[in-house]
């Protein structure tokens, strides 16, 4: 059994996007793989957020990741924070890692750009750290996007550099984990592209039936076909692909054939649409509230993950003391 690591960011609510995304392929994943899921708060610190903000933030996405389908019982979902053996790793392999190479990574430009008044050295060496959350169980797959693939390349050299510097075989590779099938890309509410956090253009799990009918609502079209089965423009395209996970077959191919024969009504087709994502949101939304009114077993949760990552870290860095010649007297 392959052990597969992946990282939750610390804030911002999930949306349908992360839901059919990444948390229904992490729920398979944890069927037949040793899974360590970490909600990443040390690394939100680049930001300075405030210490109400930073825990009120973990323990929404606790919640929230919880009340998607992560089963605690067949992963280990942990908050980064309570594993002390990261940030050690994280400086030991801070020595091996050089400033040139980190200054040339993609993100650290980017922020450099972005944030030109707050480029800490926690940006600089974000790498690393990202590295030592992946090493620190020795994972042998990480599921990443675009944007972080860059950094799972660096875990591997940092990985290969502490091999060939030490003379052992002692930390895999990391590669990519394949989740077998094309990923579903939820198209947003603007017309074009995906759904993110962009105002208007996602569904939270967390929103209000009128706050998703409201979102519905204002979601981009056009001014409707005007010739028999004309291909079927960008904006709608969406609103089916969206209707496609929330309606019933049936739903969706009645506004098809409407649309073919230019009988569609846009909104008839958008009523319909937010009562479909209002019915599939609304049981997500209320286990999400009864988790985070439940401190005890968010609690529990929290402590049983991370007993299970200490077991695991814990013994990676005694390990890795060892091949580097720390030794007690």
């Amino acid at each position: 059994m392959e052990t597969v690591l992946s990282g939750i960011r610390s804030t911002g609510n999930l949306h349908l996007g992360n839901y059919f995304g990444a948390v229904k392929n992490f729920i398979k994943m944890q069927e037949n793989n040793n899974c360590f899921f970490f909600i990443a708060d040390y690394h939100s610190l680049t930001t300075y957020p405030t210490p109400e903000d930073l825990h009120n933030s973990v323990k929404s996405v606790l919640a929230e990741y919880l009340a998607s389908g992560l089963d605690p019982d067949k992963s280990a979902l942990y908050v980064q924070s309570d594993v002390r053996e990261i940030p050690e790793l994280y400086l030991l392999l801070n020595m091996n890692a050089y400033v040139g190479e980190l200054e040339r990574t993609t993100s650290f430009k980017d922020k450099v750009r972005t944030q030109p008044d707050n480029v800490n050295a926690g940006l600089l060496t974000y790498p690393v750290l990202m590295a030592a959350d992946i090493l620190i169980h020795n994972a042998h797959k990480v599921p990443v996007g675009k944007d972080q693939e860059q950094n799972l390349e660096m875990a591997r050299k940092f990985a290969k550099r502490f091999n060939f510097m030490y003379k052992v075989e002692y930390f895999n590779e990391p590669q990519p984990y394949n989740f077998g099938e094309e990923l579903v890309k939820v198209p947003g509410l603007d017309g074009t592209g995906k759904m993110g956090k962009t105002a208007g253009n996602g569904i939270f799990l967390v929103d209000e039936d009128k706050e998703i009918q409201k979102k519905v609502m204002r979601a981009v079209t056009d001014a409707g076909p005007t010739v028999l089965n004309s291909p079927v423009a960008e904006p709608i395209q969406n609103l089916f692909a969206l209707m496609n996970l929330v309606s019933t077959p049936d739903t969706l191919n009645h506004f098809k054939e409407k649309y073919a024969s230019c009988e569609i009504r846009y909104g008839d087709l958008k009523k319909q649409l937010a009562e479909d994502i209002i019915a599939f949101v609304s049981p997500i939304r209320k286990r999400i509230h009864e988790i985070m009114a439940d401190s005890t077993y968010l609690k529990k949760v929290a402590e049983q993950g991370a007993e299970k990552a200490r077991a695991s870290a814990s013994k990676t860095l005694e390990e890795v003391r060892k091949i580097i010649g720390f030794k007690k007297f």
